[in-house]
């Protein structure tokens, strides 16, 4: 084996472990959101038919912190251990009975709304790509942005779900389940752009 092979096999060794290294951080993170993501749903205060809980900061810090397959591969494995009853909703609960009551629209509002999120951000990022890397009060307005079109998916989910299960009309679901939290989850989005740049920063990730 000539020096060129040797070095070629070692560029390559090198590439493999690098590889592994990301793919096992990669997997790291998204199981740290998806915890984060559980606990902020115990966190629960009853307000109505739909309880107060911590989940709007906790996916929108996820959409925030990871990489767009890994921000849906998050949400989807916490939709998915909930629907086979691992107790990550809302009051510890789990089944797919959640998933199907009065309150379920708004966890497929989730799982729609960090689609529709990550497609925003990355959209939004590669327009502005073009004049260099957002930055200060331009990257923090992208943030928000995104997380504002992850809660809207999320209230018209929750809202058109409530009122089919709970024979509601559109107003009465309207006032029950999503007025009284427009303010609250706003300030949530706000608590979770700054945690998700923070933390961006200090792990040198770039979501």
């Amino acid at each position: 084996m000539n020096q060129g092979d040797k070095e070629g096999e070692v560029v390559e060794q090198v590439q493999k472990k690098t590889a592994a290294g990301s793919r096992t951080r990669s997997i790291a993170f998204v199981a740290l959101t998806v915890a984060i993501t559980a606990v902020s749903a115990w966190v629960t205060v009853p307000l109505g038919p739909v309880p107060f809980t911590l989940q709007i900061f906790a996916v929108a810090f996820m959409v925030l912190v990871l990489q767009p397959k890994e921000a849906v591969a998050a949400i989807t494995a916490y939709l998915v251990l909930g629907a086979v009853g691992v107790p990550v909703f809302s009051g510890m609960r789990g089944g797919i009975g959640v998933l199907a009551g009065a309150t379920g629209g708004f966890l497929w509002g989730y799982l729609l709304g960090v689609g529709l999120a990550v497609a925003v951000r990355f959209g939004l990022k590669a327009v502005l790509a073009r004049d260099g890397q957002a930055k200060g009060a331009r990257a923090f307005a992208i943030d928000f942005l995104t997380g504002l079109v992850f809660l809207a998916v999320a209230y018209v989910c929750g809202w058109a779900q409530l009122m089919a299960v709970a024979s509601m009309t559109p107003a009465a679901a309207f006032a029950a389940g999503v007025a009284p939290f427009i303010l609250v989850d706003l300030a949530k989005l706000v608590a979770a752009v700054i945690c998700a740049r923070a933390v961006n920063a200090a792990v040198g990730r770039r979501a």
